[in-house]
């Protein structure tokens, strides 16, 4: 995919390529998932080793823990979110906003080429023109008016939307007292009541279809952590992770057929945080959008309601209100939460036509 965007320069360092997400990956696909795991003791008796040999029982107790983990999972995973949705991509109707670049272009351009039907919602043209399979709709998602508009329109040329994808963001980068009131208002309302536009739009449209439909919810880490010169952003995406956690439990009464599916990331690297860089890339590596969108797409084929966080941090970053507010603070100066929007420079940088910073 061409981008008018460099790629967001980062810190270099040997161990650049190697993070610890990519070493949970490894380890999940090989000590610890359970086929692995009971090779090990099948290879002791291959060996002729008998059942009460200390190296049989070990193995043996090991693998028994990976594979009541796995199950454990699956229960808790079931319980929490209850069956998958079916889903069949030649009925589907999907809406992306914010899908003209970055990862919300990535996730219409898979599922257009695999037969999906795909509407793309934002204010600028799509970065590589008319990707196979995908309707442009000009669309500024802050207003409710061309939403509803928008919505009619895409009824009558592609049929009953299924899925919704709520990816537009911008990203303003100034402190809070170097914000006009107007700055303020357009932040929020295109990443926060955007989401209740749509929302409200596109759910009585996707509650009619037999089968259900798939919300899926955009957030950021920085809804929990928050930092200097996003005070706007961070008060947004707290916003849009409570109203996702509220319409889920909503859903769960008045519409069981319904999924929904919250992805907070970390850093991605797209142009809406060019010149952002973190302090540890094997502890907060930036994350690529194709790695994103692939967990996305995943969980949408799935039809599962599930939470996405990467990187690995991002899944536990719940945790750190738990911390004693002096250990958080620490943290922070560690991470260089409040001091890494110094080097922000966002769609500005290369890129013709303004100052606009909008999708993922």
């Amino acid at each position: 995919m061409s981008s008018p965007y460099a790629m967001p320069p980062q810190r270099d360092s040997w161990f650049a390529p190697l993070s610890i997400d990519l070493l949970v990956k490894v380890l999940k696909t090989s000590f610890f998932h359970p086929f692995i795991a009971w090779i090990i003791p099948l290879c002791f008796r291959a060996q002729n080793m008998f059942w009460d040999a200390p190296p049989m029982l070990v193995s043996i107790a090991w693998a028994s823990m990976i594979t009541l983990s796995w199950i454990f999972i699956t229960i808790n995973n079931r319980i929490a979110y209850g069956l998958p949705r079916e889903v069949d991509l030649s009925d589907e109707v999907i809406v992306i906003t914010g899908g003209a670049s970055g990862l919300g272009l990535l996730i219409a351009e898979v599922y257009g080429m695999r037969g999906a039907t795909v509407a793309v919602l934002d204010v600028k043209e799509m970065e590589n023109g008319e990707a196979r399979g995908v309707t442009y709709y000009k669309c500024d998602v802050s207003d409710k008016a061309q939403v509803a508009k928008v919505a009619k329109d895409i009824e009558r040329d592609l049929g009953t939307p299924t899925i919704l994808v709520n990816n537009a963001a911008i990203v303003l980068g100034k402190r809070l007292l170097d914000l006009s009131l107007d700055e303020i208002d357009r932040s929020l309302t295109t990443n926060l009541l955007s989401h209740f536009y749509t929302i409200k739009t596109f759910l009585p449209l996707m509650a009619s279809s037999e089968t259900g439909g798939t919300i899926v919810t955009i957030s950021s880490v920085i809804g929990t952590v928050a930092a200097a010169q996003l005070s706007d952003y961070a008060a947004a995406k707290a916003g849009v992770s409570a109203l996702h956690r509220s319409l889920t439990a909503e859903l769960a009464q008045s519409h069981p057929n319904m999924r929904t599916v919250l992805v907070t990331p970390g850093q991605l690297s797209t142009p809406l945080f060019y010149g952002v860089q973190t302090p540890n890339s094997f502890f907060a590596p930036v994350v690529e959008p194709v790695d994103v969108a692939k967990e996305v797409i995943a969980a949408i084929d799935g039809g599962l309601s599930t939470q996405i966080g990467m990187p690995l941090y991002a899944r536990w970053i719940d945790w750190y209100n738990v911390l004693p507010v002096g250990l958080q603070k620490i943290a922070r100066r560690l991470a260089q939460v409040d001091t890494s929007m110094k080097t922000f420079e966002g769609r500005n940088r290369g890129a013709a036509g303004g100052d606009e910073k909008k999708g993922q």
